[in-house]
């Protein structure tokens, strides 16, 4: 454990690499089942399509292109290695032979050292994750797997278009390539859900040993049926020192070892309705730390390890 409380990305890489590493959040020109009629052409209740892609016009710039202004941003940084991170949409929601194709992208570039992927858990089978293996021989490959809740009614009510059995089977069938690791995003603060479901859910995860987690709040973008139902006051966003410790909850029972990744959100500017106190995301981690340090606990301080029958 490193000196915030709870086990950083920028420290796992550090120690991995040996120095700084920085993400290349891509837009490789993937879908989702939840939005083309696959599943339901409406998705999530708090997703709005452009709030996941760095790239909205037709005239986006290459998946190539993409990687050289990221890497040439890093480098004016000071960064000079590179996680590939298939950020929008369903980055697993195709063949696999147009996955390998975009995926290979990355072997154009010395510089890049790590693989991430994000998708969604009713989107892998065998023949996907055997590929996304074959590139753990030269890279640090995470599949990021928006898992979001355990809970049925809650997938049920944000329309995720799949239940928790999904997630588990997902999990277990990427254990199956012992090379692969699992980062879980998940929300705090989904309608209905309370304090006790998201430690159940932080429970689960933490009996997986899920080497990362992502963690944002649920927040209100125009245009989404969320949007809708805020308006309508039928859906109250957290307020921020209810995120926090509900966040400090879920922590405590981590496992000691998965990397956090990410404690809350961007703001998304002027698409955010709601919670305003988002716009402050240095704020938000500072109040996580604060509160860490204050109740003297720590991730996995209330872990409990399984014991096999």
């Amino acid at each position: 454990m490193n000196q915030p409380g709870y086990r950083t990305l920028s420290s796992y890489l550090k120690n991995k690499f040996g120095q700084a590493v920085r993400k290349l959040s891509l837009d490789a020109g993937f879908t989702c089942p939840n939005r083309d009629s696959t599943f339901s052409d409406v998705g999530c209740i708090y997703c709005e399509p452009e709030s996941f892609s760095m790239f909205s016009s037709p005239a986006a710039p290459s998946l190539i292109q993409q990687i050289r202004q990221g890497i040439e941003s890093g480098h004016r940084r000071g960064a000079h290695r590179f996680i590939a991170y298939f950020q929008a949409y369903t980055n697993t929601y195709g063949p696999v032979g147009k996955l390998k194709d975009i995926y290979d992208t990355i072997h154009a570039f010395p510089e890049i050292v790590g693989l991430a992927i994000g998708t969604r858990p009713d989107c892998v089978d065998k023949e996907k994750l055997k590929l996304i293996a074959s590139y753990t021989k030269d890279y640090d490959v995470w599949l990021d797997y928006g898992v979001q809740s355990i809970h049925e009614q809650t997938l049920n009510r944000i329309n995720r278009g799949h239940g928790p059995e999904a997630i588990f089977r997902a999990v277990l069938l990427t254990r199956e390539y012992p090379g692969l690791k699992i980062c879980a995003h998940v929300i705090l603060g989904l309608p209905g859900e309370d304090a006790e479901m998201e430690l159940a859910t932080a429970k689960a995860l933490a009996k997986m040993k899920i080497e990362g987690i992502k963690f944002h709040p649920l927040y209100v973008i125009k245009g989404t049926r969320l949007a809708e139902e805020y308006e309508n006051q039928r859906y109250q966003p957290l307020a921020m020192q209810i995120y926090v410790d509900r966040l400090i909850r879920f922590l405590e029972v981590t496992w000691p070892e998965t990397v956090i990744q990410r404690l809350s959100a961007d703001s998304l500017g002027d698409k955010l309705l709601a919670p305003q106190w988002l716009r402050e995301k240095s704020s938000v981690v500072q109040a996580i730390q604060k509160k860490l340090e204050a109740e003297d606990t720590w991730q996995g301080k209330l872990y409990k390890e399984e014991v096999p029958v």
